[in-house]
């Protein structure tokens, strides 16, 4: 078998359809598009979901729950998550990101306490749950709540 060989399966390229090309072409005159009515005109047809006037399934159809446009994306991460950092280093959202730990645009990041962490280190964060604050206080290091700027156990 050389290149020149190769063909495509039978039936697999079907030719285009040329309407309006005479009607010895059998696709003239209406080219395939029957007589009069909505649909045979250029521009005509209905749009998507239209039902012939019936009460469309979008519209029969319950809706159910809720979606809160003020909803706060909150990305959570882990104590676990921190046992990268070397000893003393300072935690911070954007020392997060550049550890690849959370990626896009957020309202706040949380610490939360799953796992252990034996080196103290210095978290800034807006959001530190109580266990996660118990854990890092714990191992000689300590919190620091941005958004209300206190600091505890300093």
């Amino acid at each position: 078998m050389r290149l020149h060989d190769l063909s495509p399966a039978e039936g697999a390229r079907k030719a285009r359809k040329r309407v309006g090309r005479g009607v010895g072409s059998g696709l003239g005159k209406t080219a395939g598009r029957g007589s009069k009515g909505q649909k045979s005109r250029s521009g005509g047809g209905v749009r998507p979901g239209f039902e012939g006037g019936q009460m469309p399934i979008h519209r029969r159809l319950p809706k159910r729950g809720f979606c809160n446009i003020f909803k706060k994306k909150i990305p959570i991460v882990n104590i676990r998550d921190l046992a990268r950092f070397e000893s003393g280093a300072v935690i911070d959202e954007d020392v997060l990101r550049e550890a690849g730990l959370i990626k896009g645009t957020y309202d706040a990041v949380k610490l939360l306490g799953k796992g252990d962490i034996s080196a103290p280190l210095s978290v800034r964060l807006p959001l530190v749950s109580a266990g996660a604050r118990a854990k890092i206080e714990a191992a000689g290091g300590n919190v620091v709540t941005e958004e209300a700027g206190s600091t505890e156990n300093a």
